[in-house]
């Protein structure tokens, strides 16, 4: 068994080895002795299937401007078979070998390992605020991650030319986790875009009526919102299943409303029982969680970056993290955990309730104000603009 497991190791490093060095590095040489196209901008979505919030302001005001051509390619890493993914992977490397500008947001090692032109621009806008659970080169050697030598080997976050921060803050964490050392310029407090949909009223007021028409029931009440972080790997990602939907809405049902965000990892989320249909449902298909955001009265979470978008609208945050030192031991943090959540950290249901009925009367907001302050100082609203004239040099 020993023998076997060394046999399909060394073959598969075999394959990674002729897939990147060879294959991608090959096709995206032989098509970047072309020009570059000064006017050309690729959006390169790892995992998702369609323009995330992360890009979709960006995109859509380049768009609107109308100056350049843009392209948008969809990896699907994780949820496409192997040829699917080199196809996807082959097209993307093509388009980008003479493109002058590119975006990610999140960590891509087909791009990170070729020896991309000096002429492109390859900006991370990363795809949460913040830093909290460890990512990239951070979780080098834990059960998250793969090997440091497979990470420098294969770099995801080769090539930045600048990473958009939510707060000159966490510039350390970005620096580790990214590899960056050596090119800290390209750490830039920019602030976060997805975060400027926050400021607008627009957005605000079309969110609650979104809201209203999906969640009626909610109407005179409180929405708490649940919106844990998955476990596991992408591919296999699964919702946690702790949460006594029955028990909250006995003990809070006359007050508040529960509406649950599940990651969009997850293939199968806790079901809500149907006896609480009237107190607690899933929008996870329904409702953006930028939109949630916007509408909940209180968020509950565990180990999810949303808690320093959701410190934007100053209001309770609950930290439901029964599985704290196994998640620890998983993944790890940047901060210590208790020292960084801004709202109680609970283990049990119980515990739960009953800080939500303290938080009617023992909010601190204070300590929210800071946390905010702390990680969130960039965005303002104008992060996307900011980002524009830096990628673009506009005056």
């Amino acid at each position: 068994m020993i023998k076997s497991n060394k046999i399909k190791k060394t073959i598969s490093s075999a394959v990674k080895f002729v897939t990147f060095r060879i294959l991608f590095r090959g096709i995206y040489c032989i098509h970047a002795k072309k020009p570059v196209q000064e006017d050309k901008v690729l959006f390169v979505e790892v995992r998702e299937q369609t323009i995330s919030n992360s890009f979709r302001l960006l995109y859509q005001r380049l768009k609107k401007e109308g100056t350049y051509r843009i392209h948008t390619h969809y990896l699907r890493s994780g949820f496409v078979g192997r040829l699917a993914y080199l196809r996807r992977c082959t097209a993307m490397l093509k388009d980008l070998a003479d493109a002058k500008y590119v975006f990610l947001n999140e960590g891509c090692n087909v791009i990170g390992s070729i020896p991309m032109r000096s002429e492109t621009v390859l900006t991370q806008t990363w795809h949460a605020c913040g830093a909290f659970k460890r990512f990239g080169f951070s979780t080098a050697e834990l059960k998250y991650g793969e090997t440091a030598e497979e990470m420098r080997k294969y770099p995801y976050y080769g090539n930045t030319t600048y990473v958009t921060l939510s707060s000159p803050d966490i510039a350390w964490a970005y620096e580790e986790a990214m590899m960056l050392q050596d090119h800290r310029e390209c750490l830039k407090a920019t602030g976060v875009s997805r975060t400027d949909v926050f400021f607008q009223k627009r957005f605000l007021q079309a969110s609650r009526t979104h809201f209203a028409q999906c969640v009626p029931f909610a109407a005179g009440r409180k929405v708490i919102l649940y919106a844990p972080t998955f476990r596991g790997q992408a591919k296999e990602a699964a919702s946690p299943d702790k949460l006594d939907v029955r028990k909250l809405k006995q003990a809070l049902g006359q007050d508040y409303v529960l509406v649950c965000k599940h990651h969009p990892f997850v293939s199968h989320p806790p079901v809500i029982p149907p006896d609480c249909a009237d107190f607690a449902c899933d929008v996870t298909k329904e409702l953006s969680i930028d939109e949630l955001l916007c509408v909940s009265d209180l968020c509950i979470s565990d180990y999810s970056s949303l808690v320093f978008e959701y410190s934007l609208f100053e209001k309770p945050m609950l930290f439901y993290a029964y599985d704290l030192e196994e998640y620890f031991d998983w993944r790890g943090f940047y901060y210590d955990y208790h020292e960084l959540a801004p709202g109680p950290v609970v283990r049990t249901n119980e515990e739960l309730i009953g800080k939500i009925r303290e938080m009617e009367t023992q909010f601190d907001l204070q300590r929210v104000r800071e946390f905010r302050e702390r990680f969130m100082a960039a965005c303002d609203g104008n992060a996307t603009g900011r980002i524009l004239e830096m990628v673009f040099q506009k005056e």
